[in-house]
């Protein structure tokens, strides 16, 4: 039981974790030399990546499968759109972890216990 849980909550506090660490990114857009708008539109801008990982998050809770393949999908995408193929760091801070996180909840939802459901 206790592998079951560990595993359910496992890839949901990596993934909220990670939205959180990727969400720093958007904080770089404060200037003193721009508008409310501007640094409005620029912080919203800045901060897609992070409402696409919860739009994957939300998803992959319910739906562990399609939301494991999803984060796989937006891992891979970011591998070209952020050119982190360039630079292993970027790689291994951007790119992998979504990956991973995606090979996560396909693994989960392989192994799910039937009586995790019961009570979420």
């Amino acid at each position: 039981m206790f592998k079951a849980r560990t595993l359910y909550w496992l890839p949901r506090i990596l993934a909220v974790l990670f939205i959180l660490f990727i969400s720093l990114f958007a904080l770089d857009v404060f200037s003193e030399y721009q508008t409310i708008g501007e640094i409005a539109l620029a912080l919203f801008m800045h901060l897609i990546p992070s409402f696409l990982l919860i739009i994957a998050t939300v998803i992959a809770w319910r739906w562990r499968f399609m939301g494991g393949v999803l984060f796989v999908l937006l891992g891979t995408v970011s591998i070209f759109f952020f050119n982190s193929y360039e630079h292993i760091l970027t790689f291994l801070l951007v790119s992998l972890p979504p990956i991973l996180l995606g090979l996560l909840f396909i693994w989960e939802s392989q192994w799910h216990h039937p009586d995790m459901t019961a009570n979420h």
